[in-house]
């Protein structure tokens, strides 16, 4: 038997009761053959609880500290989880994730991984040991400080362990029974995807699809790591993640657009930088420190002046974790770039189409803005590709905005196959 990677959000590992099932779970997979390494989170909302002890010590905690801080919840789960291994008769050893040999860069609360270098995991499993990994977390090559790798490092941290391992699979438990055609806590009709490519499971990543995360569909793409969703309170097949193919429709018709699902992001937040020179090099300094400070811009647009050389509005959507550092970098650049001021938004949502064939198919586009139309959605940004069409609305109609383009491009499901187990869709 092969050697398998599982890993356990902070849902499926709550409480004891919940560490006591996942520990039961690893030893069937464990006795069944195969070598077994863990990547485990936080419990539950332990992440989200430090976070706000940190700020009512200070509103604005070092990166450093944070870190420290942070990288705690998921060594508190490693330990509990070896420990109810261990109660069940089989060996296990728990490993931070500097102990595991995640090698990062520097950068604190965001830190993406240069390398893996497993030697005690490896060693643990040849010892006939469950090794236990804390996931989200590393140790950067330059600084040797702990680091955290932001939103979905848990993940990340169990594909880099398989490829570096050379795992047959990365199995992702969590809360739901696989990847579904819309977040099933808001489309009850939601369809679970037996098998879905990794393209277009990054599309649905990258556009708010909550039980993965599109760094780690990426890494797994490139490294070659089939990735396996499932429900660590159930057991249903779940989800295969790999590979490119899609299901094509029925009919012959080869060109017709191929609609995968519906994805919504509640967490952006939307700037507008108005009256800035048209000139050359003006938007692009703005973007160059918006980048240098790792912010993430998406779905920007330019508004042109009647005149030749008039100013210009820059808009963009960004992460609304960052509105804060993005607004101070815009401040400092007012004087320099010559704009007249910043305007922002931090109650927005985008929802997307995900698919093939979107943009040459004309009717993908109308049937889209019909639907949006009917539930009385706004629509104040589009973006469109192939593989996606993504449109920017307001918060307070984005659940009857999911559930009317899921209904309107026939994606509901006739058996309510959408569970979720703990609440939290991870």
């Amino acid at each position: 038997m092969g050697l398998v990677v599982q890993k356990y959000g902070g849902s499926s590992v709550a409480d004891a009761e919940s560490i006591k099932r996942v520990a039961r779970r690893i030893v069937e997979t464990r006795n069944a053959g195969h070598e077994v390494v863990v990547v485990v989170s936080a419990m539950g909302d332990t992440t989200d609880d430090l976070i706000e002890l940190a700020e009512q010590v200070t509103p604005v905690p070092s990166g450093r500290e944070l870190d420290m801080l942070l990288t705690a919840g998921e060594r508190i789960s490693m330990a509990l989880l070896a420990m109810a291994i261990e109660a069940l008769g089989a060996d296990a050893q728990s490993f931070t994730g500097s102990q595991a040999g995640v090698i990062t860069d520097a950068a604190h609360n965001r830190a993406r991984i240069l390398d893996v270098t497993p030697d005690r995991v490896r060693a643990a499993l040849d010892e006939g040991s469950v090794a236990i990994v804390a996931g989200f977390q590393g140790v950067s090559r330059t600084s040797r400080d702990i680091t955290t790798l932001g939103r979905g490092g848990s993940d990340t941290t169990a594909v880099a362990l398989a490829a570096a391992l050379g795992a047959e699979v990365c199995e992702i438990y969590t809360d739901v029974d696989g990847v579904f055609t819309a977040d099933p806590r808001i489309v009850a009709k939601a369809r679970k995807i037996e098998r879905i490519g990794f393209e277009d499971m990054r599309e649905l990543a990258s556009s708010g699809s909550r039980v993965l995360l599109d760094r780690c569909v990426e890494y797994a793409r490139r490294h070659g790591i089939p990735i396996h969703v499932r429900s660590s309170f159930s057991g249903l097949p779940g989800t295969i993640v790999g590979g490119a193919g899609r299901e094509r429709p029925a009919g012959g018709e080869k060109e017709r657009a191929i609609i995968t699902g519906v994805a919504h992001d509640t967490t952006g937040a939307r700037i507008t930088v108005v009256g800035v020179p048209d000139r050359p090099g003006a938007t692009a300094r703005i973007f160059r420190a918006l980048a240098d400070a790792e912010i993430t811009v998406d779905m920007s647009a330019r508004a042109g002046s009647t005149s030749p050389l008039g100013p210009v509005d820059i808009a963009f959507s960004l992460p609304r974790a960052a509105l804060a550092r993005a607004l101070d970098i815009l401040a400092s650049l007012r004087e320099e770039v010559g704009f007249e001021a910043v305007h922002h938004d931090k109650e927005t949502a985008k929802i997307s189409l995900v698919g093939a064939g979107l943009r040459s198919n004309a009717w993908v586009t109308t049937a889209l803005f019909a639907a949006l139309d009917a539930c009385g959605a706004d629509i104040e940004a589009i973006a469109t590709s192939e593989a996606r069409i993504s449109v920017v609305t307001g918060s307070e109609r984005i659940a009857e905005a999911v559930r009317a383009v899921h209904t309107a491009f026939g994606l509901d499901s006739d058996a309510a196959e959408a569970v979720v187990y703990a609440g939290s869709g991870r």
